[in-house]
Formats: C-alpha cells, sequence, structure tokens
C-alpha cells in the first residue's frame, strides 16, 4: 500500500505549501469618481468602464 516510509519534515511540507497562500487583492482608484474597484472591472459607485462605455449601477432600470 502507499504508506510513506519517513516523516514529512516541517520544511518539506511548508515548502510544498508556499503558493497556497492568499494573495492580497489589487485595487485601483477610479478615474471618474475616484473610487477604489478592482481593475478591469466596472466601478460599483458610478458604473464606470471605460471612455464611453458605462453600465448601470442602480438596481431599479
Amino acid at each position: 500500500m502507499g504508506v510513506p516510509c519517513f516523516r514529512t519534515s516541517p520544511a518539506r511540507k511548508n515548502k510544498r505549501r508556499s503558493h497556497l497562500a492568499l494573495k492580497p487583492k489589487n485595487s485601483v482608484q477610479c478615474p471618474n469618481c475616484g473610487n477604489v474597484k478592482l481593475p478591469h472591472r466596472a466601478c460599483s459607485s458610478c458604473g464606470y468602464v471605460r471612455p464611453g462605455l458605462q453600465v448601470n449601477v442602480g438596481g431599479d432600470s
């Protein structure tokens, strides 16, 4: 059966898990209203996406 012969050392275990850490979210400032937004997404306060394109952020249409 697949039983390990030797115990996995903490260093080897931590090296294996080194890429599993959560990475911080990047945020940019909206050029239209100045609020913080995620890059490549519409602004949640004003709906700005790019020059000439703006989405409706209001709940009622």
